[in-house]
């Protein structure tokens, strides 16, 4: 798709003008000049019935007379740029009165241009023309921006196709999820899913190093390849039963050097929490690959355990070395992931959000409520610090409890 290039003139095709004047004459004499011009001639004989006209179909230019008794053209133009419908539609301003100050006022009000009553002919078409091109250019651009945010939307419906549908349910866990990008499409995503015949659930959260339809595409491409590849390791018996590290290492290295090798000269690499855990022991085995280090919080308080990085962000380049860690639920602990979305949002102020506080919410619920609770109240907590600005990046959020 190209973006508009610019405007034809007001030739291209007939435009829709509406004239407002209250004297007869007048509205009739501009209207035959604008009909001899090629274009769509309406007329209001004042500023409440040009206002209806408006509100009833689409115009592309107003001719306005200033001087009307029942409401003058100052409070037309005021009332058509206060309306999110109309301000669009440009204005010209017709006045018999050569006054500098009236001119200022106009344009301060949002008018296109000025017009002096009597009309010179050549003078009305080019500023009927300029108007007109600006008008046909910003509609194109409305057109193109409908289009992009159409296209959006269904790149936006294909990626949420990506993450899980629904999530395990494993007796004596409970897990949750949360995930809010900040544009149409996110570079980032999680994972939870069971891995077949092993016995394990598999736990990922990853952010790609960049925004917009390019990290999401990456992360299309990180997540299935991920998935694909942790299934074919255990399926195939490549290492010991139980060994759990083998299969992270081989996994994450295989996307790493996948990343470095085809797509290096993206600079788009990745963060990743990837972990594997053992329902019936609790056992956690993972790899943070330059990720925010997910916490244990325990039901009775006490600071966290964290989950430091065991090796560097996948993709920087090939051939890259990643170690493991691993930790042991207890019956009641919950664990926390996150990205850095959470801890970077901002307040309208500017003030980050940060880990402090994101660890305290989450504290405070973490001795009673279930998984789904404590993410609702880290949401709640993220919109009030943020109520009013614009999201800084993509939120995603994964906590894992181990019933009591």
């Amino acid at each position: 798709m190209s973006p508009p290039n610019g405007a034809a003139g007001a030739a291209e095709a007939p435009a829709r003008i509406l004239v407002v004047d209250d004297t007869e004459a007048n509205r009739d004499l501009l209207a035959r000049r604008l009909v001899r011009q090629g274009h769509r001639v309406d007329t209001a004989s004042g500023g409440s019935a040009a206002l209806a006209r408006l509100a009833e179909d689409a115009f592309d230019l107003v001719l306005l007379d200033i001087m009307m008794p029942d409401m003058n053209g100052y409070e037309v133009l005021e009332r058509l740029k206060a309306d999110p419908e109309l301000r669009h539609v440009p204005v010209i301003m017709i006045t018999a009165i050569d006054d500098l100050d009236s001119v200022v006022r106009c344009i301060e009000l949002g008018a296109e241009d000025h017009l002096l009553k009597p009309f010179n002919a050549t003078l009305l078409r080019a500023r009927i023309d300029s108007s007109l091109a600006r008008k046909r250019l910003h509609d194109r651009e409305q057109t193109y921006s409908r289009a992009l945010e159409r296209e959006l939307e269904i790149g936006r419906n294909i990626q949420r196709g990506f993450l899980p549908h629904s999530l395990p349910r494993l007796a004596g866990w409970d897990v949750a999820t949360a995930f809010h990008p900040a544009r149409q499409v996110a570079g980032d995503f999680y994972d939870v899913f069971e891995i077949a015949g092993a016995g394990r659930l598999a736990l990922v959260v990853a952010d790609v190093c960049d925004k917009g339809v390019g990290a999401a595409l990456f992360m299309a491409v990180f997540r299935s390849l991920l998935r694909v590849t942790v299934a074919e390791s255990y399926a195939a018996g490549r290492f010991p039963v139980g060994d759990d590290a083998a299969h992270l290492v081989r996994t994450v290295r295989i996307l790493s050097d996948y990343d470095a090798r085809t797509h290096g000269d993206a600079n788009m690499f990745a963060t990743v929490f990837f972990g594997v855990l053992d329902p019936a022991t609790g056992t956690l085995t993972y790899v943070n690959a330059g990720h925010d280090a997910p916490c244990l919080l325990a039901p009775g308080g006490g600071p966290p355990r964290r989950l430091e990085p065991t090796g560097p962000t996948v993709g920087l380049l090939p051939d890259l070395e990643f170690g493991t860690g691993t930790v042991t639920l207890a019956p009641g602990e919950l664990l926390l992931a996150f990205t850095d979305g959470v801890t970077d949002a901002r307040a309208p102020d500017g003030a980050l959000y940060g880990e402090a506080r994101l660890l305290a919410r989450a504290a405070e619920h973490a001795g009673a409520a279930g998984a789904a609770a404590v993410l609702e109240a880290i949401e709640a907590d993220l919109d009030a610090h943020g109520a009013g600005a614009v999201p800084f990046d993509d939120v995603t959020l994964l906590a894992v409890r181990r019933c009591a």
